[in-house]
């Protein structure tokens, strides 16, 4: 009998299985896909030399979360890259806006706006590891009064306006479009707070780009459960519980959808489950694309990720997008992250040929395909990007919704 099961390989259940393994149980993963990785996968999709993250690209809570830091990825051969700039924002008929690395070059560029924008992130970097540790602690024991100090006297302002007290509309968007990657509405506590860490993470330990892709994260920890004795079993689609192997524990990373489908639950629970309301979703697109991004501001070629939202880029607009899809309602310029890959990691173009991976806010379960819409939105920004299009492929929200909630599942596990 192994001591203990995780259904699913995504980085939740890898985390899982390698913390039950480091604490000395026999652990077993079951993986619905030939690969392990869930969101953490990479994949040559569209040339057989390109790689394409499926989910995950850009990880700025890797070098600060405690069990990332604990996977040793440096140690393990993954380099963590970074962009000049850690994101931008393009704005309609001006300047785009940059959060460059150095927080010197992001206020000389903001205007009037900078000694705003330095007074809200400079005590947030002499202090990040204490606001980190507080943002991502249980709770449980007296939070850092330093850290608890300085989120009190900032989120209010960005928890009930979009920009908060920032003037001009380059520094507004600049920290809306980071607010926004909270997916749901705009402003409120949960994207302030979602704008302050990451906001300041730019310019500290910064938003990398694994080396070769975030398929390399997934590898080291599966690596990491084998070393210690656990076994990983791909390509297993679990239909039942009752399929899985005698065990003490399992862990499920599964959807509450896939897991009234293979798991013997009370009739109560189960109506639970199917009143279970999901959020927004995400509707990706891959792009191959010949050549750098054709920016209407070359400097956004700097910087890896680039937000867009609405037809001129402020902040005004992202919010409404935002609030609106996070009612179930579609919006016809949705909020979009854009990923360039090779800015940060230029081993990632090939021949010329390189990745672009973005994807909208959706309502959940949208069945539109995303790629004229991404489309679009890029060219508002980047003239021509369609010409420079080799291949593509689209994922909606609910092919995307599908792919996530079996990445767990399978034929039948071994017997024990």
């Amino acid at each position: 009998m192994t001591d203990a099961v995780v259904v699913g390989s995504g980085p939740n259940g890898l985390a899982a299985a390698l913390t039950l393994a480091r604490a000395g149980l026999r652990v077993e993963v079951f993986e619905a896909h030939e690969r392990v990785g869930g969101g953490l996968r990479t994949e040559a999709l569209l040339d057989s030399e390109v790689l394409h993250d499926i989910c995950a690209a850009v990880h700025p809570m890797t070098p600060v979360s405690p069990f990332m830091r604990s996977l040793g990825l440096e140690a393990h051969g993954v380099a963590l890259l970074h962009s000049p700039a850690a994101y931008g924002h393009p704005l309609q008929g001006g300047p785009a806006a940059l959060a460059w690395r150095d927080l010197d070059a992001t206020c000389a560029e903001l205007g009037p706006d900078g000694r705003r924008w330095r007074r809200l992130m400079l005590p947030l970097m002499q202090r990040s590891a204490d606001v980190v540790d507080l943002m991502l602690s249980t709770q449980r024991t007296p939070p850092n009064p330093t850290a608890l100090a300085l989120l009190a006297t900032r989120l209010p302002a960005h928890a009930l306006r979009a920009g908060g007290d920032l003037r001009a509309e380059a520094a507004r968007a600049l920290l809306t479009g980071v607010a926004a990657h909270g997916i749901g509405r705009l402003p409120s506590p949960a994207s302030a707070a979602v704008a302050l860490l990451l906001g300041h993470l730019a310019r500290t330990t910064g938003w990398p780009v694994p080396r070769g892709g975030s398929g390399a994260v997934a590898a080291v920890m599966a690596q990491q459960i084998e070393r210690l004795g656990g076994r990983i079993h791909t390509g297993v689609r679990v239909n039942s519980l009752n399929d899985l192997p005698t065990r003490r524990l399992t862990l499920l990373d599964v959807s509450p959808r896939e897991l009234a489908r293979i798991a013997p639950l009370p009739a109560g629970y189960l109506r639970a489950l199917s009143r279970y309301r999901y959020g927004p979703g995400a509707a990706k697109a891959d792009f191959l694309v010949e050549g750098a991004i054709p920016w209407t501001d070359p400097r956004l070629s700097h910087a890896a990720t680039i937000h867009l939202g609405g037809t001129h880029g402020t902040a005004q607009e992202l919010a409404h997008a935002e609030t609106v899809t996070a009612r179930g309602l579609s919006v016809r310029h949705p909020y979009i992250i854009v990923v360039d890959p090779a800015a940060a990691d230029p081993a990632r173009a090939v021949r010329g040929r390189r990745p672009v991976w973005a994807y909208a806010h959706v309502p959940h379960g949208d069945p539109r395909d995303p790629p004229p819409t991404i489309r679009a939105a890029l060219e508002a920004h980047a003239p021509g990007f369609t010409d420079t299009v080799i291949a593509e492929r689209g994922m909606s929200a609910a092919q995307l919704g599908a792919i996530t909630r079996t990445t767990s599942a399978a034929t039948s596990p071994p017997e024990r």
